[in-house]
């Protein structure tokens, strides 16, 4: 059962699909849409981290594939319709909520993709559950820029007085302000419902508590090509990158050169969600990638 607050307006489906709840052995509660009308290998749909995340974001592929397949969409810690507790967030805890997704609740191989910096926690959980993994998709991912993240920023220091903290999210969280920052995203114009979910998910109660964290920069992986990317040789890889206004690929050619179970396609022009202005050539370079997967060279 989903409780609601007094006088809080419900937030409503993402997606319309079946939607349940799963608890990680963190014991924080998740939720998720589930599509299983169809036979056939599985496919994980991960949102990025921002102020206004959820499944929303991935609505158009679930939508596709849907018809087609089962298609999982899940809700990070903090996000969506997801438990927001007021602390606990980082890395580990992404990584760590999706592999218990894939765990738990998709209980066999599946095909994943993610958007942005949750890229990143998908590469740690390929770590944490190999065998519950058969490709990786990245969409913009973060962590292949050239120059390092800072290791904090001032917003961490705000973060000390809760009050000031909420009203900074207040103003990310404005209805101008999400316009804003998806307008950025956007080659063309950014759909309306798009602006009216962000605007609902991110004025549930607890909202505020994830993205102040993401904002402090204290979500993102230092050396994230060491640490994460570099470490998945056996994984047939796919990234989905052109350009991003929040995001740097200088280091993404080299690197796909260097590991031959990666791949990478532009799709040009877009600025990180080309699955909502290029759904099309989406579908076609992912299809054509689980078709024809790029393999491990012989030694």
């Amino acid at each position: 059962m989903h409780r609601q607050h007094p006088g809080q307006q419900a937030l409503p489906e993402a997606i319309a699909a079946p939607r349940a709840d799963f608890t990680t052995r963190d014991g924080w509660r998740l939720t998720y849409y589930a599509e299983r009308l169809h036979p056939g290998r599985p496919l994980v749909l991960i949102h990025s981290i921002n102020a206004a995340s959820s499944s929303f974001e991935m609505r158009p592929l679930f939508e596709h594939y849907r018809l087609s397949r089962p298609v999982y969409s899940l809700d990070l810690p903090g996000f969506g319709h997801s438990e927001r507790r007021a602390e606990g967030y980082s890395p580990a805890l992404y990584a760590h909520a999706i592999a218990d997704f894939l765990t738990q609740v998709v209980g066999e191989p599946a095909d994943l993709i993610a958007l942005s910096l949750s890229g990143e926690f998908a590469a740690q959980a390929a770590r944490l559950a190999p065998e519950h993994l058969t490709s990786l998709v990245l969409i913009s991912p973060t962590g292949f820029g050239e120059q390092p993240l800072p290791s904090s920023s001032p917003i961490g220091m705000l973060m000390q007085w809760p009050r000031l903290g909420q009203w900074l999210y207040g103003l990310v969280a404005s209805r101008p302000s999400i316009r804003h920052f998806l307008g950025r995203s956007f080659v063309g114009a950014v759909p309306e419902e798009m602006i009216d979910y962000a605007w609902a998910t991110a004025h549930q109660p607890g909202a505020h508590h994830a993205p102040l964290t993401f904002l402090a920069m204290r979500l993102f992986t230092p050396d994230a090509i060491d640490l994460l990317y570099d470490r998945l040789t056996e994984l047939p890889v796919l990234v989905i990158a052109d350009q991003d206004p929040y995001i740097r690929f200088d280091r993404l050619p080299s690197f796909v050169v260097r590991h031959d179970t990666w791949h990478r396609v532009a799709l040009e022009p877009h600025k990180g969600l080309p699955h909502w202005e290029k759904l099309t050539e989406t579908v076609a370079a992912l299809d054509d990638f689980w078709a024809h997967p790029p393999l491990k060279r012989a030694a």
